[in-house]
């Protein structure tokens, strides 16, 4: 299950490569968070339909909830996918950031595994993945101190 969810988030990233657009853009908005070389290799497209692998096998395992929730963003790898509205709200791009942070320091596999066995066990809102992404979007937005987010990430998984 793991390889065939990995080769969908690769072939959904190649997909539409074309359409990515480098997270550089937010150096100045990010200053003092993202460093200005991981927001290169980052990368978000904006799309109408947020895509997501619907496997039989994730609902049976008790993940369609997650499948069918609607959601303004979601990260595969270093590639996050975000809705036209949604592409405005930085607070969303921060979150997702956090994502990509996650996905970078766990690696795909240990990402993937973590992350279905956080919502089986506890529910989305209360996956420790995601809380740690609200949290550092809510320092974000609150203008709180700002905060290395790739050692957080890093000191904190």
């Amino acid at each position: 299950m793991l390889e065939q969810i990995e080769q969908w988030i690769d072939a959904t990233n190649i997909k539409y490569k074309t359409q990515r657009i480098s997270c550089e853009k937010f150096a100045s908005e990010f200053a003092g968070f993202y460093p200005v070389e991981f927001l290169k290799n980052a990368f978000y497209v904006v799309v109408d339909k947020i895509p997501k692998p619907d496997f039989p096998i994730l609902r049976e395992m008790g993940l369609g909830d997650f499948v069918d929730m609607d959601v303004a963003g979601i990260t595969y790898k270093n590639t996050y996918y975000i809705l036209p509205d949604a592409a405005k709200d930085l607070r969303v791009h921060f979150h997702e950031l956090v994502h990509v942070a996650q996905w970078l320091k766990l690696g795909p596999d240990v990402f993937i595994l973590r992350y279905i066995s956080e919502i089986q066990r506890v529910g989305y809102n209360d996956a420790p993945l995601e809380k740690m992404a609200y949290a550092l979007d809510e320092q974000f937005v609150s203008k709180g101190d700002k905060i290395d987010v790739l050692r957080h990430v890093a000191q904190t998984l």
